[in-house]
């Protein structure tokens, strides 16, 4: 740590606070989806998420260099929308804690995508650890054979890629751009792709239950103005490999929260599956916090 640098612990229990926020939403988003069309909830949530977060940073918004940040709050913003569009439509066709699971997956894709972006071969290390988390993927969605892949865990791998995206694009900005700029920037975005594809590329429906109004409260001003504000802080002083590694805890805290809130459970050879994931998870990331000690 240098000097002006805030203490290690400090960073990585902000990013845990991030995996336990995001982790704990899947039932919440889950049970809204059932009264509210799935683009329309997320142009709903990125819009508050906006909002608040202009008004947290309207200072540094007016006396900063907004330019600095606006290309990594473009690219951000638009592997966030895909993720998150990718996961909440595949949350209605599969289960929230598998859902968790599968989308932990994006932990071992940052180094191997890394890898290739920076055009160095993964180590011996990553490649074991990807295949781990793979065969864990196997046994949690493949039934039968591997057509038997359902549609929501084929949606939600789509989405552990735009999350990795995500990672390595706040990882390539964070060091030098702003960071209210770049986590306003990268949500507008995110904002405005909703926006623009709500009213037709599904139909429109909603109904203003309470799961509605308390899933839009907690993921638009917690799970994205927060969580994605923290991350972006974050990740000034984290690798994009070191912050996967902590944020692999959020299926944990997904399937937590599945079990202690609608009682769901994974059978045995899910549990194995998942086991396996962040066991993958794992040997991709033990390797660097070796050389680091």
């Amino acid at each position: 740590m240098t000097a002006g640098n805030p203490p290690r612990w400090l960073i990585d229990l902000s990013l845990v606070a991030v995996a336990l926020i995001w982790g704990a939403t899947f039932v919440l988003v889950k049970r809204a989806l059932a009264d509210v069309s799935t683009l329309l909830f997320l142009a709903m949530r990125f819009a508050v998420a906006t909002a608040a977060l202009v008004f947290v940073f309207r200072n540094q918004l007016r006396s900063g260099n907004i330019s600095n940040g606006l290309h990594g709050g473009l690219l951000a913003g638009a592997c966030l929308f895909a993720g998150y569009v990718l996961q909440t439509f595949g949350l209605k066709y599969t289960s929230a804690s598998k859902t968790g699971f599968i989308t932990g997956l994006y932990i071992p894709l940052v180094p191997l995508f890394g890898s290739f972006f920076y055009r160095s071969l993964p180590q011996v290390a990553e490649l074991t650890g990807i295949a781990i988390a793979f065969a864990g993927l196997a046994l949690m969605t493949v039934e039968r054979d591997l057509l038997s892949l359902s549609r929501g865990d084929l949606l939600v791998m789509g989405c552990a890629v735009a999350y990795a995206l995500h990672i390595l694009v706040l990882g390539r900005y964070a060091k030098s751009a702003e960071a209210s700029v770049l986590a306003v920037t990268q949500i507008a975005t995110a904002a405005l792709l909703s926006a623009g594809s709500f009213w037709w590329v599904e139909p429109v429906r909603v109904r203003w239950s309470a799961d509605v109004w308390i899933a839009l409260a907690v993921t638009s001003l917690l799970a994205t103005a927060l969580a994605f504000s923290v991350q972006t802080w974050a990740q000034r002083w984290s690798s994009p490999t070191r912050t996967a590694l902590i944020l692999s805890t959020e299926p944990v805290f997904a399937w937590v929260t599945s079990y202690v809130v609608a009682g769901e459970l994974l059978s045995r050879r899910a549990t194995l599956g998942a086991a396996l994931i962040l066991a993958g998870i794992l040997v991709v990331e033990l390797r660097q916090m070796r050389l680091r000690a």
